[in-house]
């Protein structure tokens, strides 16, 4: 497809230095802007081990995705982009390398550029034992051994509540190139800009706010080890999870930062390679969220600062 990833994010919270030092934590490592940029001290850098710098933390009075990136291969790219956009009355800022442009229902700038594609090379292939098959013998599971911090492999997705749902939906997949993965009737779209599943997931709310980030890790380990080093520097931090989603199929952990967004560790996630052979599932109820694992605590489906935010009040930890 002419899109083929989410090359990096602007996150705005009012706390920059405590969620700029909870995404350190979390392991994604930090980025040092040169010293004579005004960038400097406006933002702390985060870079990912396969996609460089993809997420900047800023100040802003509420959390909220201020910029979303994607990736596309050339000038032409751009162009029809352009002109999508055009056909849906939407304004927007030509460069020679990017094309930008505001979503009303999300209030985020997406701003397509040209970017490299990834280039991951494979994690440790992990070998399990089962009923009739023991390829691992003599030897521990590789999973148990690991101690070296957790590092995500890259940024997988954003999940965003947008004030108008269809309207944000019609932006991202007939004005940027976006392709339907799968729906939640009347509440949300998973859209994807690359293999994964979805890169982009809109849902309707009652005010615009990023919902949650999403950092591939190898597997389920990583996941388990990542949530677990987290929750013993501060059990407070935990949200929901371990589990798999139904829509996506992923492993998932869901932690909490210190400006109220969530960030999930996730691995194994569905990939679409052939739009031909993927066939877009309408989902109701609690089947759409997940296959197995706890339920979902009713902060994660209406974060608990949501009113706080309708109302401009500051999101917590704003100190």
């Amino acid at each position: 497809m002419p899109l083929h990833r989410l090359t990096d994010i602007v996150m705005g919270v009012p706390n920059v230095a405590r969620t700029a030092q909870y995404y350190a934590e979390f392991g994604l490592t930090p980025t040092v802007a040169p010293p004579d940029t005004a960038t400097t001290a406006a933002h702390h850098g985060f870079a990912t081990v396969d996609g460089g710098e993809q997420l900047r933390v800023v100040h802003s009075p509420r959390r909220r995705l201020v910029e979303l990136g994607i990736g596309v291969d050339d000038s032409d790219d751009l162009d029809r982009v352009v002109s999508a956009l055009a056909a849906l009355d939407i304004p927007m800022d030509r460069t020679p390398g990017s094309v930008t442009a505001v979503d009303p229902g999300t209030e985020v700038l997406v701003r397509v550029g040209i970017a490299p594609r990834y280039s991951q090379t494979p994690g440790a292939a992990v070998a399990c034992n089962g009923p009739g098959t023991t390829p691992r013998l003599q030897e521990r599971a590789p999973g148990i051994l690991r101690q070296e911090p957790v590092r995500p492999r890259k940024l997988g997705h954003v999940v965003l509540g947008s004030t108008d749902q269809e309207a944000s939906q019609r932006f991202f997949q007939q004005g940027i190139g976006f392709k339907i993965s799968d729906t939640v009737p009347g509440l949300a779209s998973f859209m994807r800009c690359s293999t994964d599943h979805h890169n982009v997931l809109v849902q309707q709310a009652p005010v615009p706010f990023l919902h949650h980030t999403s950092w591939q890790v190898d597997d389920v380990d990583e996941i388990g080890r990542g949530a677990t080093a987290m929750l013993e520097a501060d059990p407070g931090r935990h949200t929901w999870g371990l589990g798999r989603h139904f829509i996506g199929s992923n492993f998932f952990w869901y932690l909490k930062d210190p400006a109220g967004n969530f960030s999930e560790y996730y691995s194994d996630i569905d990939c679409i390679v052939d739009d031909a052979l993927w066939k877009p599932g309408v989902w109701e109820g609690a089947k759409s969220l997940y296959a197995w694992g706890p339920p979902p605590p009713p902060s994660f489906l209406a974060p608990e600062d949501l009113a706080g935010l309708m109302t401009g009040a500051h999101s917590p930890g704003a100190q």
